[in-house]
């Protein structure tokens, strides 16, 4: 039986400076007063208040201290990466401090890697009720304290730059399992943005824990289709393209949405290569000498472990749908846990036609143009 049940959030909650910069291009069919800042915040602070997790996972961040001071009315603690560069935004990561204890916070500034603007965070929790003496590294299996390392990561956008995204995927899961080594071996979880589609090369990466980059296009890594369609609301209510698109790699365009996921299940290893410069061998593998990119974690995918409804997952168990605006509907959010973790239940994502119904996201009940994921674990031992 699973022990020290606890809870983790993974929200994209759109920051103001982003829903300006893009408003014209991806929320012009969104009423003003649903775009204020003001009224998505008081949204997302009562979505998080029903979740009520225990650990929460923030991507574009640009007001923390205003969600600071309401989160910590309600018992949480909080740290908050910004990104570097011109960008307002950044992660942050907040904890009940009634359940945990924070023994160690680090963060990756990818610009110190030639990898851009973004940023990462991790931590290391300790469940309280469950903690000996606070702080104290010890072997795996000396000790039943319940300790697991949080990992929070809003990977690059541009559909271009898979490399990027690779690089930036691949320095976070080094870090996180030299600290999840560090303290004796203890769990992981990774929550955020990936800016990347179910089954795509990225997404592969992080399953199967190795990837030949020279089977891909770097275009074609995060299978993400960018400006793929712009949708309107037709006299009847149905949803229509206003644009034709020409859909490659197997990527489909489910019944009546915009909809669009990459399938990538059928591509057969070795059965074309591409060729990757020196420099974009470096970002994604990080050494000009292999086209090979691997890592040490275990990584299941918490949705992809519990069942649910055919109206809200793909065949191979993912959302359809956590994130919906005007040029884009689909899944780039994701929650990922290591062996010694047991994902118990999540929270189901919206079914499309509830989607269809609005004008797209945000909407006058949900504050962000992401949809919360979240995830109840418990300890394997």
């Amino acid at each position: 039986m699973p022990s020290g049940k606890f809870s983790v959030v993974s929200y994209n909650i759109l920051g103001v400076d982003n829903a300006i910069q893009h408003s014209r291009e991806l929320y012009w069919h969104i009423p003003s007063f649903i775009m204020d800042w003001s009224y998505r915040k008081k949204r997302i602070l009562l979505e998080l208040g029903l979740w009520s997790a225990d650990v929460i996972c923030l991507q574009e961040v640009d007001r923390f201290d205003e969600l600071q001071s309401d989160l910590v009315q309600q018992g949480y603690e909080g740290v908050y990466k910004g990104r570097t560069g011109g960008s307002n935004d950044g992660c942050a990561i907040f904890w009940r401090n009634k359940k945990f204890s924070l023994l160690q916070e680090e963060s990756i500034e990818f610009q110190d890697l030639d990898l851009r603007h973004n940023i990462a965070q991790l931590c290391v929790l300790q469940i309280k009720q469950e903690q000996g003496t606070v702080g104290d590294k010890r072997p795996k299996g000396t000790t039943k304290e319940k300790l697991v390392v949080i990992c929070n990561i809003h990977v690059l956008f541009n559909p271009n730059r898979g490399d990027i995204k690779l690089g930036q995927v691949r320095h976070l899961l080094e870090k996180a399992h030299a600290l999840s080594l560090e303290w004796g071996g203890i769990p992981v979880i990774l929550a955020g943005d990936f800016n990347s589609v179910p089954h795509s090369p990225l997404y592969r990466f992080l399953k199967d824990g190795m990837l030949d980059v020279r089977n891909y296009d770097r275009r074609a890594i995060s299978g993400q289709v960018e400006r793929s369609l712009r949708v309107k609301q037709t006299r009847v209510g149905r949803w229509s393209s206003t644009s034709q698109f020409q859909i490659q790699n197997g990527g489909i365009i489910h019944e009546e949405t915009s909809v669009i996921s990459q399938d990538f299940s059928q591509i057969t290893e070795g059965s074309c290569t591409f060729e990757w410069t020196s420099e974009e061998l470096v970002k994604a593998t990080g050494a000009a000498s292999t086209a090979i990119i691997k890592h040490n974690l275990n990584l299941q995918s918490a949705y992809s472990s519990v069942q649910g409804s055919e109206e809200t997952r793909d065949s191979n168990n993912e959302p359809l749908v956590t994130t919906y605006h005007g040029n884009f509907m689909g899944t780039v959010d994701y929650i990922w846990f290591t062996e010694d973790l047991i994902p118990l239940r999540v929270l189901e994502v919206l079914p499309i036609p509830v989607l269809q119904k609005t004008r797209g996201l945000p909407s006058k009940k949900w504050g962000s143009d992401h949809l919360a994921l979240a995830c109840e674990f418990g300890f394997s031992i």
